[in-house]
Parts: C-alpha cells; structure tokens; sequence
C-alpha cells in the first residue's frame, strides 16, 4: 500500500513516468473517472493538481473525499 502527498500547483511527471499505465491529458495531468477518482491503472486514485492543474484547495479535498470512498469499496471487495 502506498499513498503518495504531494504539494504544488502542477503534475509531478516523475509520478506518471514511473508508474506504467497511468494516462495524462496535454498539460500532464493524471486522466480519471470524475465519479470514482480511480486513474487509467485499477487500485490507483488521484485527485488535486495532479489532476486539474492548478486549482484550489476545496477541489482538490472534494477530489480527496470521492477518492477515499471510492478506495473504501475498492478495498471491500
């Protein structure tokens, strides 16, 4: 299990080229299921400016809270 914390206003590209099978848009942020936050890889979740680019800090803790629970019943299963 890893978690991954981050802090800045862009895309870490050192997260996508070492992690295969992680998709990114044109600006290099992570491609997700808006619903869900799970990445193009199963068992991978993102949210904040990892996936917006730079936004703000109520965006990325909503993007949080849907990864979380989307991890919560990844997990159940």
């Amino acid at each position: 299990d890893t978690v991954v914390m981050s802090i800045g206003t862009s895309p870490n590209p050192l997260i996508r080229s070492t992690t295969k099978g992680l998709e990114t848009n044109r600006k290099g942020c992570l491609v997700v299921n808006e619903e869900t936050m799970q990445t193009t890889r199963e068992g991978i979740y993102a949210g904040g400016d990892a996936v917006t680019g730079a936004a703000t800090v109520i965006l990325a803790m909503g993007a949080g809270k849907k990864a979380a629970e989307s991890i919560h019943e990844y997990l159940k299963k």
